[in-house]
């Protein structure tokens, strides 16, 4: 039984800042297992990748992580651009790869599972419904929200929506995802509206102007920390949500776990590719903060 189960692609990135162009693994799944892998929790991830890309899984493996994989005939392909201040980027997908299916998942047991969704056929509604039949559901719903029209991505909004998040106890999105989710813009009214959907915790990520998370009638404010060099924005929000997550299964109340997790992801982006501080790293950006 893992304590957090993440379930997603890595993908194989193209980043491209107005500085740099870097070519990574990512997704989700790698940057959230990057990030909780020397965190004090039982961790496993279950991802699909095409035998080219084994190499991320081998090294995730090597770090600590425990990976289950299963084969796909493609790895995901990602193109992000990024402007300059690393608040906005535009996409490319140049391929995909083979869906996550409820047989794959049964021997599978965990607290949470994080669901980490690039593209929308990724994760089936019958999916999220069986995992929550046995654990709590934690969702990324960004890649239900895309589009591919030829490699472009494309912001959509999910069909199956009110089907699928009546099981999903906390979702993650940002505040662009939440207008396109719920047809309404500003915060307060979108959060609400995906309450009454059934869900119970609302991270909602609003990149420098920090976060603000939603649950039981209450709105947590949580700030964001500043890094000492915006160099790198991709994986934040995985980054932040692996804190979040590593911080609720330990007992944190929303706010710390909140503000954990806002930690963690301003540290990711003083550097290139995953997470790869501690938890002590994270207390004393806390502490430097509060101080």
């Amino acid at each position: 039984m893992y304590d957090i189960c993440c379930i997603g692609h890595i993908t194989l990135d193209r980043v491209v800042t107005p500085t740099t162009e870097k070519h990574m693994a990512g997704g989700t799944s790698f940057y959230f297992s990057n990030a909780i892998r020397k965190m004090g929790v039982n961790y496993g991830l279950v991802t699909a990748v095409g035998q080219s890309e084994m190499p991320f899984v081998l090294e995730l493996r090597a770090m600590g992580a425990e990976v289950n994989v299963f084969p796909s005939a493609k790895t995901v392909y990602f193109e992000n651009i990024y402007s300059g201040n690393l608040d906005h980027r535009t996409q490319r997908v140049l391929q995909e790869a083979d869906p996550f299916t409820v047989e794959q998942l049964k021997p599978v047991q965990a607290k949470i599972f994080h669901l980490g969704p690039l593209l929308s056929n990724d994760i089936s509604v019958e999916l999220i419904r069986d995992l929550a039949g046995r654990s709590k559901v934690s969702l990324d719903v960004q890649g239900y929200l895309r589009e591919v029209r030829g490699e472009c991505v494309c912001a959509v909004d999910w069909p199956q929506k009110m089907e699928a998040l009546q099981y999903v106890h906390t979702v993650k999105a940002d505040e662009a995802e939440l207008e396109v989710l719920t047809g309404v813009t500003g915060i307060p009214e979108g959060v609400k509206i995906l309450s009454d959907w059934g869900v119970q915790e609302i991270v909602i990520t609003r990149a420098s102007l920090g976060s603000v998370i939603y649950a039981d009638g209450v709105f947590y404010d949580i700030p964001a920390f500043r890094p000492s060099a915006e160099v790198d924005a991709t994986g934040c929000g995985d980054t932040y949500m692996a804190g979040y997550l590593y911080q609720r299964v330990k007992g944190a109340g929303i706010q710390q776990a909140g503000e954990f997790g806002a930690a963690m992801a301003s540290l990711k982006m003083e550097s290139y590719g995953p997470f790869d501080g501690t938890e002590d790293d994270i207390f004393q950006l806390l502490v430097a903060d509060r101080g």
